[in-house]
């Protein structure tokens, strides 16, 4: 954000708002409040969306950050998202001796609704209402059940959280400044699976995360999941009268304009017992341009 926003562009954005009454000042206050880059190789983007019309509204400033953090996309480019689980290859042997989990993840957006950052107390209620009676119905192994955050004791929380199924509460300054945090834990909430291989988080960063994992090193497997997950929930909302946020450009339309476009993140789980202990380790990782994490999957500094 701040590569991009000029005084020049400023000025005439502020005269601008969304039909939510989403203003520049809100798409960029978490840049405003959080200076610094963030990590050395993923830089922070400094400003979020409030509803859907905001990557329109400002898109002057909302381009420009998306053409840089997405390695050149332009204004013109439509988005390729293709959730044929048949077309991955050289995903379903990683070796389990080093990989201790795989997991993908992705979110999606409620057309109608505003984005976290600036819905309204009612408007998370109703979207958590309308998720649970959806994900209730679905099927399969992806059968399970809704647990609502306001629900649940501190230390089941806790215990999620450090099984890797649950959200924290908000703490960041980077997530506080966005107005992502308001009325916790009132409409958040986790649903999953009976196996736990199959996650929804319900009003965190954005409406949806959708998150497939398991122990192990098959990836094709876990991706599989998540794509008949998406379909399945993706048919559920259309029944209710409800669709996804996207269009040719952006794609599937999240908070953050870093996470436009398809939304996937995969990642595993890696056990190097001998590698972190050389004297280069952190040179090795630097050049790999890799993060080290704890076994609790927090950042170690």
């Amino acid at each position: 954000m701040a590569k991009f926003l000029t005084l020049d562009m400023y000025k005439k954005l502020r005269e601008r708002t969304t039909a939510n009454d989403f203003t520049i000042d809100d798409v960029i206050q978490t840049g405003v409040d959080n200076s610094g880059t963030g990590h050395p190789f993923i830089m922070k983007v400094g400003c979020v969306a409030g509803d859907e019309e905001s990557y329109e509204v400002y898109k002057d400033l909302m381009d420009l950050v998306i053409q840089d953090r997405h390695g050149g996309y332009k204004p013109t480019d439509k988005q390729k998202t293709d959730l044929n689980p048949e077309k991955l290859r050289g995903a379903e042997d990683l070796d389990p001796n080093y990989v201790l989990s795989s997991r993908v993840r992705t979110g999606r957006s409620i057309r109608g609704f505003c984005l976290p950052p600036h819905c309204t107390r009612g408007e998370r209620r109703a979207l958590e209402k309308l998720s649970v009676e959806v994900l209730e119905s679905m099927t399969g192994d992806l059968q399970g059940k809704y647990c609502a955050v306001k629900d649940m004791t501190e230390a089941e929380q806790q215990q999620l959280i450090f099984d890797h199924f649950m959200f924290d509460k908000p703490v960041s300054p980077l997530l506080l400044s966005t107005g992502m945090a308001r009325d916790w834990p009132d409409g958040r909430g986790l649903w999953h699976n009976e196996n736990k291989t199959f996650l929804v988080w319900v009003n965190e960063e954005d409406h949806l995360r959708v998150i497939s994992m398991q122990k192990g090193g098959n990836m094709k497997e876990v991706f599989t999941r998540l794509c008949n997950g998406i379909t399945q929930m993706e048919s559920l909302y259309r029944k209710k009268g409800h669709v996804f946020m996207w269009n040719e450009h952006l794609g599937y339309i999240l908070t953050s304009p870093a996470t436009l476009g398809t939304g996937l993140r995969a990642s595993v789980h890696v056990k190097l017992p001998n590698l972190n202990k050389h004297p280069e380790f952190d040179e090795v990782l630097k050049r790999l341009r890799l993060q080290k994490r704890g076994t609790d999957w927090v950042s170690l500094k």
